[in-house]
């Protein structure tokens, strides 16, 4: 059987397999969760920003 690849999520920054894309950007279900059901009173929502800001300005490779 062969193994199937996964992604790198920009939130955890671990390989899975299920989730969403945002332009080129990927976020695990896991994560898809947690930020949606976070509030904005959360410590963790201003962690979820910093790291949607990723989609937003995609790392540059030279």
């Amino acid at each position: 059987m062969e193994k199937q690849k996964g992604e790198i999520c920009i939130v955890c920054d671990r390989e899975k397999s299920v989730g969403i894309h945002l332009y080129t950007s990927f976020i695990c279900v896991d994560c898809e969760r947690e930020m949606i059901s976070t509030q904005t009173s959360d410590p963790k929502y201003q962690y979820y920003l910093e790291k949607l800001r990723r989609v937003k300005n995609p790392p540059l490779y030279s």
